[in-house]
């Protein structure tokens, strides 16, 4: 059985992987600050993720709980920006972030999976996206604090893989990520095309980001590879092309868009991971 640490396992994206994980055979470690509300008692670490020598004990051996992990997704961060100062932000999220990494490193763990964030593609986008749907392929533009940590923690990973040739890490830039509670405020965003605008009228079901993150950890490569992780559609009642001819009407659409279909291009992810996803708040 295949073991995984998942960092952040309490937080709102971090729930729906441990149980997706543990759906589909995985032995799942959750590390985080509080306990996961269903793991049990055996299976999680309480830790903190800025300090290196907790890291790194949690990724080799915790007495009883495992005696070393073969994967980790690591989600633990303060997840957004603006949940306290931009200095603690960063020295959070960047110092975690490196502690995951070099554990790894030292432990011999050679299969990350992390959350990065499609906030790199210049969110709040009140700078418009280069073209719409926005991609993979143009360099990174972050706004805060908080995406400027993501952006870096990008370039950390090809560092890390360059030092250590069979290293693979996969960043995965996770849109706005949603439980169904949550779609039932859906409805009232029709009415102003400008509240859901600084995403480009994305989100992302938990459970789908959860297929995200497996699909990442069984694909088979090395070196370091980003994708954008959305939903196939938006949040939204009004059809793609009338969005961006209201908000954006100088970018360019570089391809035909389907009736509700996500600006945040999740056509990377579609090729080389076999991403497709399952929820909607349509249904």
């Amino acid at each position: 059985m295949t073991t995984v640490a998942v960092t952040g396992s309490s937080g709102k994206l971090g729930r729906h992987v441990v149980r997706d994980l543990q759906e589909h055979g995985y032995q799942v470690i959750g590390l985080d600050r509080v306990p996961h509300p269903s793991l049990p008692g055996g299976s999680f670490v309480q830790l903190d993720l800025t300090d290196q020598g907790q890291v790194l004990e949690a990724l080799t051996r915790v007495d009883d709980r495992h005696d070393g992990v073969d994967a980790v997704v690591h989600l633990g961060a303060i997840p957004a920006p603006g949940r306290t100062t931009n200095s603690a932000t960063f020295a959070n999220n960047i110092t975690a972030t490196y502690n995951v990494f070099a554990a790894a490193r030292t432990a011999g763990i050679r299969n990350i999976v992390w959350a990065s964030s499609e906030t790199v593609l210049g969110l709040p986008f009140d700078t418009p996206p280069p073209y719409i749907p926005v991609d993979e392929e143009y360099a990174p533009r972050p706004e805060s604090t908080y995406s400027l940590v993501k952006t870096l923690e990008e370039e950390m990973a090809r560092q890390f893989a360059r030092w250590v040739p069979d290293l693979k890490a996969f960043g995965l830039r996770f849109s706005n990520v949603m439980d169904p509670e949550d779609y039932t405020a859906f409805p009232g965003f029709d009415a102003d095309a400008q509240l859901r605008r600084w995403n480009l009228w994305g989100y992302i079901d938990g459970r789908d980001g959860a297929q995200a993150v497996r699909l990442a950890l069984e694909h088979d490569a090395t070196g370091v590879e980003v994708f954008v992780i959305a939903n196939a559609d938006t949040v939204m009642s009004r059809p793609s092309t009338e969005l961006v001819a209201e908000v954006y009407p100088g970018v360019p659409v570089t391809r035909p868009l389907g009736e509700h279909e996500t600006m945040l291009s999740i056509d990377k992810a579609r090729r080389v991971l076999g991403y497709e996803p399952k929820h909607s708040w349509r249904h």
